[in-house]
């Protein structure tokens, strides 16, 4: 039996979305002055093939998001700047700080990998939670859609998103910010009543500095968050929903002729979220918090060492510490399972060189990679049963080994191949490849096609778990295989682009729990289940007369279990020929600017996110109920309010969600309503 929630519009049709696509698809006059348009795919791509390369050379479908454009949409996190993406989904369940996901084309929220210049943060098996990495001194975002292990290795199976570090460089440059949100409270638990005339806020401060010479150059930002979260009381308890955020990056890059270049990167993040809902939504615990930190480093040196033969060294190290704490909430809590605490330290280091061979026509690239994860953890729970203790002290070493051409025989075709050998200490070897072509029609038109395989590794707790759940050493990586196909067409002058692509994927050896192994010495983890994905990405864009530009995508997505695993039936995870959960099967975006004087300007983005399946997790056993489509509508100003030839101050004021709509991205955890953002940032 499907539920379905309550839909507070009629259903979304064709009709209207085009009518929403047509404002991006007319180039209408050219304008005297057209303003540079800031999110547009940038000419030169660097993570689809780990070399600089012209964007129309690139078969895989990329997008560059530019920082300083985010910053000034006042768009302050990595995950809120991807929910505008052709094929990306991002889900939040709940207030700021709760586990932010990305869901890339259909794939699982373990199979994008995400680096910052070039530092890989997922965590061994493929996780990552997007909510506490913010834009501070971004330089720009780079999202390759397709697999790209074959470059990247375990976790780009559906794509990489990688964050580069601004470069410092002219004078020196000081900028300070502060913002203030505004929105309404509610009651955690299903249905979360809002509390007429109860605001919660948010603050927000920043500060950075960047400068340099043609020969060194730095930047260093901080900036720290601080909320009550979106929960309040319910009446009879209080029940804390706070989150802190401190994020602390830095960039030094030095070029000490024309044929050297080195950089040392290092992001820092401390963070604190308090949490009073359990996994279906409902009160549980008034004193609850997850907290944590995280190290990234990365070293990056290259030099030619003669005019055709570039070699680069990478250095990579990532570090999380984090834990719960979920305490007795009074002398009197000893029923039932009452206390909680857990502590993880997990790193990943890595060092990766690489050679590429410059000729006439092209590029060769040959790299080889090793590195070592490690994870230490220890979880302690208290019941009036008795406590409990359990502790995994594990490690793996992996290394890989890849070869990539791309050339232009031609003037009009590129081409680009690839294929890679990893190798692991727990799932032994495994091959990945990929293909790709673009061709020229002619000045701005463009064809492209791809076809690739990607993976990801087992966690370390499918592989090492003891105890109640028992894992398996004996897992294949979970892997895939997509093609692509792709049209582009650019009017001159960036007027006017379009772009079309529509790919189709499956995935296959997906790991599966099962909660009856055959005798109690055998694992509860195997490889048996499949899913496939499939849809169209329409990416548009036009500067009009005056100065307005306007962006859109619009992203169609199919997706059906192949094979469910160990349970098919109703409220499984993966349950036979049913959509993957909480991925939409219609997603829109179209973002407008307008410069209204040369000091003011102003933003409209609206957004729509079709039907997706969910679980009930507030009923046993969960049942599958269909999320209702959603649209929001967001507006901002911005105006320079002082001025000079060496400062400026702009205020900021923007309205998002104005329309006040009610929804869920996972069920039962509410987003947040209308919230009214205030700021001001200053520029020395």
């Amino acid at each position: 039996m499907v539920k379905r929630e309550r839909r507070s519009g009629s259903r979304s049709g064709a009709w209207w979305l085009t009518l929403l696509l047509l404002p991006a698809l007319t180039p209408g006059v050219r304008a005297q002055q057209p303003p540079r348009d800031t999110v547009r795919l940038a000419e030169i791509v660097i993570t689809p093939t780990k070399v600089a390369t012209a964007r129309s050379a690139i078969a895989l479908a990329v997008t560059v998001l530019q920082g300083e454009t985010l910053r000034r949409q006042g768009i302050r996190l990595v995950a809120d700047a991807l929910r505008d993406v052709a094929g990306a989904t991002v889900v939040q369940t709940g207030s700021f700080g709760s586990l932010t996901s990305l869901f890339l084309r259909g794939g699982q929220s373990d199979y994008t990998q995400v680096l910052v210049d070039g530092v890989p943060i997922n965590q061994p098996g493929g996780a990552v939670n997007l909510a506490d990495l913010t834009t501070d001194n971004l330089d720009r975002i780079e999202v390759v859609r397709g697999p790209a292990s074959v470059l990247y290795g375990s976790d780009a199976v559906t794509g990489v998103v990688q964050v580069f570090t601004h470069r410092g460089e002219g004078p020196m440059r000081l900028e300070a910010g502060l913002e203030s949100g505004w929105f309404d409270a509610v009651i955690p638990g299903p249905g979360s009543p809002i509390l007429p005339g109860r605001r919660n806020s948010a603050l927000r401060w920043e500060a950075s500095v960047a400068g340099g010479s043609p020969t060194v150059g730095y930047s260093l930002s901080a900036s720290r968050t601080g909320t009550d979260g979106l929960y309040t009381t319910d009446g009879s308890r209080s029940f804390d929903n706070s989150y802190q955020n401190t994020a602390v990056s830095g960039l030094l890059s030095a070029r000490p002729d024309s044929r050297s270049q080195a950089s040392l990167m290092v992001r820092y993040g401390d963070h604190r979220f308090h949490y009073p809902t359990d996994g279906a939504g409902r009160l549980s615990d008034a004193n609850a918090f997850d907290r944590g930190r995280s190290t990234a480093l990365g070293v990056e040196v290259g030099r030619f060492v003669t005019p055709r033969l570039e070699t680069r060294l990478v250095l990579a190290d990532y570090t999380t510490e984090s834990g719960t704490d979920d305490g007795p909430d009074s002398p009197a809590d000893t029923v039932g399972f009452y206390a909680f605490r857990s502590l993880a330290n997990v790193e990943r280091r890595r060092a990766e060189a690489r050679a590429n061979w410059y000729g006439r026509s092209g590029v060769l690239t040959l790299g080889a990679q090793v590195e070592r994860q490690s994870q230490q953890s220890f979880s302690q729970s208290q019941s009036s049963f008795g406590n409990s203790t359990d502790r995994l002290d594990v490690r793996r070493l992996n290394h890989a080994y890849y070869a990539q051409v791309q050339g232009t025989p031609t003037q009009a075709l590129s081409l680009n191949a690839g294929i890679r050998l990893d190798g692991s200490e727990t799932f032994g070897r495994f091959v990945t490849y990929r293909g790709g072509l673009a061709y020229r029609l002619g000045p701005g038109w463009r064809l492209r096609s791809a076809v690739g395989t990607g993976f990801k590794e087992p966690t370390f707790f499918q592989n090492f778990a003891t105890g109640f759940v028992r894992g398996n050493p004996k897992l294949k990586p979970e892997h895939s295989f997509n093609w692509e196909v792709g049209a582009e067409v650019v009017l001159p002058e960036d007027r006017a682009r379009l772009a079309v692509t529509y790919f189709s994927q499956r995935f296959r050896d997906l790991v599966d729990f099962t909660f009856a192994p055959a005798t109690p010495a055998d694992p509860n983890y195997y490889n048996v289940a499949g899913a496939r994905a499939s849809g169209v990405e329409i990416e548009a864009g036009s500067t009009l007369p005056g100065g307005l530009a306007v962006q859109s995508t619009y992203t169609e997505l199919r997706t059906r279990v192949t094979d469910p695993g160990f349970d098919p039936g109703p409220g499984a995870l993966l349950e036979a020929g049913r959509r993957l959960l909480r991925r939409p099967d219609r997603h829109v975006n179209v973002t407008a600017h307008y410069p209204v004087t040369a000091r003011a300007r102003l933003g409209a983005s609206f957004r729509h996110v079709g039907a997706r399946d969910d679980l009930d997790y507030a009923e046993f056993p969960a049942k599958r109920v269909v999320l209702a489509a959603y649209s929001t509508l967001a507006l901002s100003v911005e105006a320079d309010a002082l001025q000079a030839a060496d400062r400026a101050t702009t205020i900021t004021l923007r309205v998002e969600n104005l329309l006040n709509a009610r929804y869920h991205e996972a069920l039962h955890f509410p987003a947040r309503g209308r919230t009214l953002w205030l700021g001001a940032k200053t520029r020395l």
